[in-house]
């Protein structure tokens, strides 16, 4: 649920929505949440200074109902 909510949101702010993908994992710390967009599109995902980054995992926190969510935006 989370990791399909996060690709909504992310398709919402990049230019290429169809090449957003958010992959969920799981460790030993909690679920993490890998987020790929098109390499034009890194710098909207991350805003400015992290801003942007920053508000999608405070979202994804609150969404997660007290579970350990890490966010990742990969950068290949």
């Amino acid at each position: 649920m989370l990791a399909a909510a996060l690709e909504h949101i992310v398709s919402g702010i990049v230019d290429h929505p169809d090449d957003v993908t958010v992959t969920a994992s799981s460790s030993p710390r909690g679920d993490v949440l890998e987020v790929r967009v098109h390499p034009d599109d890194r710098g909207r995902v991350i805003g400015r200074g992290g801003r942007t980054a920053k508000a999608l995992r405070t979202l994804i926190t609150a969404l997660a109902d007290g579970r350990r969510v890490r966010v990742d935006v990969a950068d290949d």
